[in-house]
């Protein structure tokens, strides 16, 4: 007999940087169907990069309407809704109208996305006070995130500053224009505002040092007055209006929601299987960025490694957030420039794939990451486009390239890569190395996101750290992890540790190839030689 239950659905839905996705799963966690729609960027001079909070919700109605539609269910049996997005800053005026943020004047480009680095200056004199907050981002703020972003705001465009209604996490956002509530995250804001999730509070005299003592004058009223857990049911669920907008039902319930990486590490590191437990994993979930997160009973302050965070992503359990600025971005770049780049690209239209998996699929064809020592060569990647998120907490820091040679060729392209992936692996694994010196275990490495769909990307990340590498079973594990909040905000869950047991488990395991780990030392020994170098020309 049919349960009830089984004709319930989840949606899960993640706004990263270039488009808005949506996922329908069912109580177990398989996935019925996804769709997605792109998100506009602006990019300017002076690290300027901007979005619209009006196109982004345009994007997760689309999404929305055609994962529903491709699942082939009724709207109605969509029992709760979880988002998730990127870190970015959306301004807001009165009644909810979009404010400008940047040089251009336009008021549709209301949101700083999260990698839009203009705080830069502002993130440098607030590390400089030494207040006891910053001991919870790692010991240095970066300007990815909100507080430095605001107090550009106030100093360069005052009267936007003064005129905002509200200043939001892009995650918060979507909540509130799905419900109306004005509840924020404890993920958001703990991780990204300098909230201190484990006391419940802002700190007013943090904020009167850094020079936004007006947000502590009106009691916080602008960036949030009440915090809840991720998967809080919010209000009465979602309007009327965006019900209509998202083809659903008045009153769905609708999660409290998470970051975007928190969303992907939900849906892994609680996964059932055999290789560690949400103790002993690592999350790394690699998109344009990656992010890497790990959770520990206890507060564990690393150098460099944001957090530790209470009860950010896991309730109940402390979190420390590294990563890299730059990941898929990195390697995005390093094939651009490249001369047979355009060549390889049309050769991977052609067969409906990415310029990067279609060079993984010609790496398979030489023999796989075991032939990698030979494909490389003496190439060396740093890929710090973006600067150094984690461990050393240094925007400041650039790319650099070792063993170039005349070639032009495919064989080049191929090596460039590669070398591309290892740097990223060798970042990996210089997080890791921090947290183990500061009594972090870590044995496996789940990953999740675009780039991580890969074997070769996930052989090389374990040859690389020397660990452990478990992708999810699911195809989409970050809309997991926000369908996952729908869940618990519907009651079918009872809270995130029962949806994750419940509906996420472990897929394809990767370990070290032991054959390859004198190389991989010796690489990783060059890798931190040529960051050393790239810190003294600076210097």
């Amino acid at each position: 007999m049919t349960k009830q239950s089984d004709h319930r659905h989840f949606l899960g839905i993640d706004v990263g940087t270039g488009s808005a996705r949506a996922g329908v799963f069912d109580r177990s966690g398989r996935l019925l169907a996804s769709d997605s729609a792109p998100v506009a960027l602006w990019r300017e001079a002076g690290d300027v990069v901007e979005q619209s909070s009006e196109d982004i919700w345009r994007a997760v109605c689309r999404s929305v309407r055609g994962a529903v539609a491709q699942a082939g269910i009724a709207p109605g049996s969509i029992a709760g809704i979880g988002f998730d997005a990127t870190c970015s800053l959306v301004v807001l005026g009165e009644g909810g109208a979009p404010l400008p943020v940047g040089p251009s004047g336009d008021p549709a480009r209301n949101v700083i996305v999260w990698m839009d680095h203009r705080a830069a200056d502002q993130a440098r004199r607030i590390n400089q006070t030494g207040e006891r907050v910053l001991d919870y981002v790692g010991g240095t703020i970066s300007p990815e995130m909100e507080t430095p972003k605001l107090l550009w705001l106030a100093e360069n465009m005052p009267d936007t500053f003064s005129r905002a209604w509200q200043f939001m996490d892009l995650t918060d956002f979507l909540t509130w224009r799905a419900t109306g509530s004005l509840s924020r995250s404890i993920c958001t804001v703990t991780c990204k505002w300098t909230y201190l999730g484990h006391e419940n509070r802002w700190d007013d005299q943090f904020f009167r040092k850094v020079g936004l003592g007006v947000l502590a004058d009106e009691r916080f009223r602008r960036i949030g007055t009440e915090i809840v857990p991720g998967g809080t049911r919010l209000v009465s669920g979602l309007t009327a209006e965006a019900a209509a907008d998202l083809g659903l039902a008045t009153a769905t319930p609708v999660a409290a929601g998470l970051i975007d990486a928190h969303a992907g590490g939900v849906g892994t590191v609680g996964a059932r299987g055999t290789a560690g437990t949400v103790l002993t994993r690592m999350a790394y979930v690699f998109g344009t960025s990656a992010c890497t997160m790990t959770t520990t009973p206890d507060p564990s302050f690393v150098p460099g490694v944001w957090g530790p965070y209470y009860s950010a992503m896991v309730p109940g359990l402390w979190l420390n957030e590294g990563g890299q600025s730059a990941a898929g971005a990195a390697i995005e770049q390093l094939l651009q420039m490249h001369p047979h780049s355009a060549h390889a690209m049309r050769a991977a239209s052609q067969t409906q794939q990415t310029l990067a998996d279609w060079l993984a699929a010609e790496t398979e064809a030489r023999g796989g990451a075991a032939m990698i020592p030979q494909l490389i060569g003496e190439l060396h990647v740093v890929p710090e486009f973006l600067g150094n998120r984690a461990p050393f907490a240094d925007p400041d820091a650039r790319a650099l390239i070792a063993g170039l040679d005349m070639r032009s060729d495919l064989e080049s392209l191929l090596a460039l890569y590669l070398a591309g992936l290892c740097g990223l692996g060798c970042g990996a694994r210089q997080i890791v190395r921090a947290q183990r010196d500061k009594g972090i275990a870590v044995d496996t490495i789940v990953v999740s996101g675009g780039a991580a769909k890969s074997r070769l990307v996930r052989q090389v990340l374990a040859d690389m750290t020397g660990l452990t590498v478990a992708a999810s079973a699911s195809p989409e594990a970050v809309l997991l992890g926000s369908a996952m909040l729908g869940s618990v905000a519907s009651g079918d869950h009872a809270d995130l540790g029962d949806a994750m047991q419940a509906m996420s488990v472990l897929g394809d395991v990767r370990r070290p190839q032991a054959a390859l780990a004198g190389w991989a030392d010796r690489r990783f020994a060059a890798f931190e030689a040529l960051q050393k170098v790239g810190r003294a020309i600076r210097g």
